[in-house]
């Protein structure tokens, strides 16, 4: 399942044209910018690991809405966080997205990326709708959940096939909870996996 999230993101990297029903031309405008940023970025096969987790994060931090995301995935215990909780969780839960996803960047290419349109979904959001032809597999579709903040775009949520990002996350990261006992066994954990990556990017 995780797999499937580390692709998604991983999708979210590649050039989008506008699509021909496209309710929200400007959200389609910006998943084009954002692909081709990051295209330039991230593509370099040759880059250390290291370099590639630092302009994860840079795009992540500008494009992501991180708050919204860990407040999300954390669901019904973010409730019960203390606030020293919370604060942690926010910093491990982006530590372990960037960790964990980019390392899977030269795994995945794309032939191409087409905007298939966009609508507005029953939160108020945009969803994109795009699809992604694979050189190795069969095509994949991919919905990009975005919220206009400001005059600009923020990803709130991303779903392949139907299966949500933050969907699955929220659910895993609940099984932890609930077999740890409490938010507290979720950060054990998300501090041992994020140190665990962290001593194999620095080994690199």
């Amino acid at each position: 399942m995780i797999r499937i999230v580390l692709l998604s993101v991983a999708l979210a990297f590649a050039a989008a044209p506008a699509g021909a029903d496209d309710g929200n031309p400007a959200a389609s405008a910006f998943m084009q910018s954002l692909g081709s940023k990051a295209i330039g970025e991230l593509s370099d096969p040759g880059m250390s690991r290291p370099e590639r987790q630092a302009r994860f994060r840079r795009l992540l931090d500008r494009h992501f809405d991180m708050p919204t995301l860990a407040r999300f995935t954390l669901g019904r215990y973010w409730r019960t966080a203390t606030h020293e909780q919370r604060t942690e969780f926010a910093k491990l839960f982006e530590d372990f997205i960037v960790q964990s996803y980019s390392t899977r960047f030269g795994e995945y290419r794309s032939e191409s990326f087409r905007v298939a349109g966009s609508n507005t979904d029953e939160r108020g959001d945009t969803v994109v709708h795009s699809k992604v032809d694979m050189l190795s597999s069969e095509d994949v579709r991919v919905d990009w959940h975005l919220r206009e903040v400001n005059s600009t775009f923020s990803v709130v949520d991303i779903a392949v096939e139907g299966a949500s990002m933050g969907m699955t996350l929220r659910s895993e990261f609940a099984n932890v909870i609930q077999s740890q006992g409490g938010v507290g066994g979720l950060l054990d954990m998300l501090r041992v996996k994020n140190a665990q990556s962290a001593n194999i990017s620095a080994s690199q």
